[in-house]
């Protein structure tokens, strides 16, 4: 007898071919047998009019803390998701030294929005090697997780203060390169860091990554190259156009690692196709170069929720970095000044063509918790100026110090269109950018993309018709799995890893997104729960039924080597 069988579904196997009718044999977690399964199981799942295909893979997350306080990283399952890849941008919580816990945590609080109450509540911080950590979260996740070695823990570890304020001496890059490699041959699945202008501490320093010289950035992906199974990711600055500078870095790490190096984030809509192209040309750079750099590329708008209470995206304005890291009562005496506020005004305009959320005009109010504020809900910061009679900024202002800074405000992004569709599918189409950058786990109140499997399923395959459910399918598995490496996942294959889930496409997509307070010391955080995902199985057992979580844990970490071969470099 068979552990699952999943029967009379349409498979759609991952690798982009047509679907076909077929039942899926599962024993001891993983596909044995596909086609008319005559055996029976132990459990039946009937999917007579729905979609089988493999669960969905998700490169880009930061669940490194919620590992302790969530083991199923909801709300992703409930969107198809059956495999993360986290510890990215350079922000690991291993490897940890006691002393450097409360930078870490201030950190993650500041650059990620991770509430720092549930940091303290949520996360034991008693490890400190990256084997240590590895081990304490094994057995315990509903789904499969990789976890890469961050740039910003090693120079805390090895460097103290001082990784936040010069460059390391040789002796203290051979120190790191020596953690990572103990890391990686721990498991851990590649090397990641970042040189991005929004990613600041808590004092409105750059994070420790961001200071250090390009040859260590080169020196600690070489580590990768001793270890099956690994790879790089980056984020380089944030801007409209990429630097010479971070072309050239991203695709001498990948050579001399000899590993890909995926970057975060490529956006593509209507009317930025030379901004996609000319980011889309570091791959062939790198390719000429014996590298290859992998943009990531989100397959819905993100529409990002700023807010003056954690200044989070809004301290990538240069002269910011300060004002957005001071504490609530010294912000908000900042604001009301008006010779403050209008130096932060010019600082804004001086940086509005590169520097998008500095561009008031296309901003609007999205939510106040002053009731006085409600009229200005859903209203653009021009026609609110036009009333008061001044600046949007002044407007923006007088809003955000009334509200005691907990205004959320966003920029006033249409519907997508078919054009953008088009222009998304012609990009994977391409081959040179993957599918990912969810953020899942980080960004709490700010960003709700978790869902971007179930999005793109519901409006660019059924709504618009910019892509086969196959093809769409293919983007979101065998794809982004074999950036990584994953042997035996990201396809329905006879040998490979039970990781399988079953969708209604008539019905599939994501539920409206609001505020859930669950989180450690009631903190709370963006979420949506999905429809349409009727069945998500993890290593043949069901962790999703009905579109509710079971009570079933079997997940757990990849390990580079084991769970991961060498990516293709080509």
């Amino acid at each position: 007898m068979l552990d699952l069988v999943i029967r009379n579904g349409e498979l759609v196997d991952g690798t982009g071919a047509a679907r076909r009718r077929a039942d899926v044999g599962v024993s001891g977690g993983r596909i044995v047998e596909i086609g008319a399964v005559a055996d029976r199981g132990r459990r039946e799942i009937d999917a007579e009019g729905r979609i089988v295909a493999p669960g969905f893979v998700d490169v880009h997350t930061h669940f490194d803390a919620q590992v302790f306080w969530d083991p199923t990283l909801s709300p992703s399952p409930l969107h198809g998701v059956t495999t993360v890849m986290a510890g990215n941008c350079g922000f690991t919580i291993a490897p940890l030294a006691p002393s450097q816990a409360g930078f870490l945590k201030s950190m993650l609080a500041r650059v990620e929005g991770m509430p720092i109450e549930s940091l303290d509540a949520g996360v034991p911080w008693d490890w400190t090697s990256t084997a240590e950590y590895l081990e304490r979260i094994d057995g315990s996740l509903a789904v499969n997780a990789g976890f890469m070695v961050g740039h910003s823990a090693l120079r805390r570890v090895v460097m103290g203060e001082a990784g936040s304020e010069r460059v390391a001496t040789e002796d203290e890059v051979a120190a790191m390169c020596a953690m990572l490699g103990d890391g990686l041959a721990a498991g851990a699945v590649g090397f990641s860091t970042s040189r991005s202008r929004t990613h600041n501490d808590a004092s409105g320093e750059p994070v420790p990554s961001r200071v250090a010289h390009p040859d260590e950035l080169i020196a600690l992906a070489a580590v990768c190259r001793q270890f099956p199974g690994t790879s790089l990711e980056y984020i380089p600055d944030a801007a409209p156009v990429l630097s010479d500078e971070d072309v050239d870095l991203m695709a001498r790490m990948s050579a001399a690692a000899e590993r890909p190096l995926n970057w975060n984030l490529l956006l593509v809509r209507v009317g930025n196709e030379d901004e996609v192209a000319g980011k889309l040309a570091s791959a062939d750079y790198a390719a000429s170069r014996r590298g290859r750099v992998v943009p990531l590329t989100m397959p819905v708008n993100i529409p990002v929720r700023f807010s003056f209470a954690t200044g989070a995206i809004l301290d990538m304005i240069p002269g910011w970095e300060h004002a957005m890291a001071l504490p609530v009562k010294e912000k908000l005496a900042l604001l009301r000044n008006r010779d403050e506020r209008a130096h932060l005004e010019r600082l804004a305009a001086a940086s509005a063509g590169r520097v998008g959320v500095a561009n008031w005009a296309d901003k609007a109010i999205l939510e106040t918790q002053n009731p006085e504020l409600r009229r200005f809900e859903g209203r653009m910061l021009t026609d609110i100026a036009a009333e008061t009679g001044g600046s949007e900024f002044d407007a923006l202002c007088d809003i955000v110090c009334q509200d005691e800074l907990r205004t959320l405000f966003s920029r006033a992004a249409g519907p997508e269109t078919a054009g953008d569709w088009k222009a998304r599918v012609e990009v994977w189409r391409d081959g040179r950018a993957v599918i990912g950058a969810s953020d899942a786990g980080a960004h709490l109140d700010l960003l709700a993309t978790f869902n971007y499997t179930t999005l793109l399923l519901e409006h660019a395959v059924r709504e618009h018709q910019a892509l086969p459910l196959e093809e769409a399918v293919h983007y979101l598995t065998q794809v982004p799995a074999d950036l990584y490496g994953l042997s035996d996942r990201g396809r329905v294959a006879v040998g490979a890893r039970a990781d399988v889930i079953v969708l209604d496409e008539a019905t599939v997509g994501s539920d409206p997104i609001s505020m859930r307070y669950d989180l450690p010391a009631s903190a709370g955080r963006l979420y949506a729960d999905a429809h349409g995902i009727d069945h998500v199985v993890v290593n043949g057992e069901e962790i999703v039924s009905g579109g509710s979580f079971t009570e079933a844990r079997p997940g757990g970490i990849l390990r580079s080597g084991r769970d991961t071969t060498t990516p293709a470099m080509a």
